[in-house]
């Protein structure tokens, strides 16, 4: 299995929108708000998936998975993970958050809904829970959502 992370490019639109609806399924299942899916398509704008960065993984040269967010000096925020369900657990999303995390210039921080099964992965990672909060549900705010920040810090040098 070869795995590349690159640049999103306009060609990939088809592919993360297939990862993303697949992947948020599973998402918002654990989280019991199946009722609240929306695509990729209905949400993109509104949540500014393209505000940030955004890379891609490919693996053996087809799109599995993706990953945006801002990175700086000080650290950075991912806004967006999604690994096409048929390909979990093969290391795709660690090589995301890796990336993301090299590319940061300290802490990194991210949220995740109550009850999705990625918290776990997120915490082998080395990311803490700082705060949970309730609130509207992001992309569909007309449901309530409880949601966690993870934040992974860098090592004393």
């Amino acid at each position: 299995m070869t795995l590349d992370i690159r640049p999103y490019e306009a060609r990939d639109w088809d592919d993360i929108c297939r990862i993303h609806d697949a992947a948020r399924l599973d998402e918002l299942r654990g989280a019991g708000l199946l009722e609240a899916y929306l695509d990729l398509a209905a949400t993109h704008e509104n949540e500014g998936l393209f505000d940030d960065e955004v890379w891609v993984a490919e693996v053996d040269g087809r799109v599995a998975g993706f990953i945006a967010g801002s990175v700086g000096p000080d650290g950075g925020e991912i806004t967006w993970i999604y690994v096409d369900p048929s390909m979990y657990r093969r290391g795709i999303g660690r090589a995301l958050v890796e990336h993301f995390i090299a590319r940061s210039g300290g802490p990194v921080e991210l949220e995740v809904l109550d009850g999705n099964a990625a918290r776990a992965f997120y915490e082998s990672l080395g990311f803490v829970r700082t705060a949970t909060t309730t609130g509207k549900l992001a992309g569909n705010e007309t449901f309530t959502a409880t949601g966690h920040t993870l934040v992974w810090t860098p090592a004393p040098p």
